[in-house]
């Protein structure tokens, strides 16, 4: 006889420590932080004072869109392997849009070709 007693108390946790702690705050999507990437830096407002986000959200990564509690916490997440990863991704081509993945359904324009007997 092997295996667990069927009538345990304590029930197992599956995979909720991988997604609570990203869902605390609001993230933007890829596109979004692409197309902010793409403004010059003139057109970027500073940032406001937040008192719900870590470090009052003045220390801010764009790349990533994560806010930090202090400028080293900043630096060193500067320095780590997700964000230069992040920051190829974003320096590479547009991600895909809302209209690509249409079109991969085929719920875009149909393409019937071209016309046959046209005069």
């Amino acid at each position: 006889m092997g295996g667990k007693c069927p009538h345990r108390s304590v029930k197992k946790r599956r995979y909720s420590h991988k997604t609570a702690r990203r869902t605390k705050f609001l993230v933007m999507g890829d596109d979004a932080v692409y197309d902010e990437l793409q403004k010059g830096d003139g057109e970027r407002k500073p940032l406001p004072v937040d008192e719900d986000l870590p470090g009052m959200g003045q220390y801010y990564c764009l790349h990533c869109d994560r806010y930090f509690a202090s400028v080293a916490v900043r630096d060193d997440h500067f320095k780590t392997k997700r964000h230069r990863k992040r920051l190829k991704q974003m320096m590479g081509p547009a991600p895909h849009t809302q209209l690509d993945a249409e079109l991969a359904a085929g719920m875009g324009m149909p393409d019937n070709g071209p016309k046959l007997m046209s005069m």
